[in-house]
């Protein structure tokens, strides 16, 4: 980030996350899978915008809960700072209110890359649900250690049972 934008703080009580996507996970798919999330995208005042389901896109209420993880982008890659940033989180929000939701194709991930294309955030329109996936994993800071432990907690309890019943099996216990 740059100094410019250390004046978008993120306020966690009330969870207004300026130019960030953030991310929470889905129950039981995530519990399986912790890579695999709910993503949504924040308007410049921080404000949440989720392609929830189908035809529906939330505003200030995430699909699956508050989020757990966030990543903030800069306003400095977004060739009219502010007012394009939402502009294109609004024109992408509108565009997904008449989608179906599809879980593995056209989902919460391609609502935030459609957004981020639309800005031409970084230069770039090829902004896809994969490339997000992979940066958001790479650049996300969780919000708390209990929400590192909402997203990980289920997922190590299951590892952890599958462990001792290939041990039992093995009679090893």
């Amino acid at each position: 980030m740059t100094s410019d934008t250390e004046n978008y703080n993120i306020d966690f009580v009330k969870d207004r996350f300026p130019y960030c996507i953030v991310w929470t996970p889905i129950p039981f798919l995530s519990w399986f899978f912790p890579f695999i999330g709910h993503m949504g995208i924040a308007m410049s005042n921080g404000i949440i915008r989720d392609f929830a389901g189908p035809y529906f896109v939330s505003e200030d209420n995430m699909a699956f809960g508050r989020p757990t993880k966030y990543w903030q982008l800069d306003p400095v890659y977004v060739a009219g700072g502010q007012v394009e940033w939402d502009k294109s989180v609004t024109e992408a929000s509108e565009i997904y209110k008449k989608r179906m939701h599809n879980l593995c194709c056209d989902n919460c991930h391609s609502h935030v890359a459609t957004a981020l294309n639309l800005m031409f955030y970084k230069n770039s329109n090829n902004w896809n649900m994969v490339k997000l996936a992979f940066f958001s994993m790479l650049f996300s800071k969780y919000v708390s250690f209990s929400a590192w432990l909402k997203t990980w907690i289920p997922f190590l309890i299951i590892l952890l049972a599958c462990i001792l019943l290939y041990l039992w099996q093995l009679h090893l216990l």
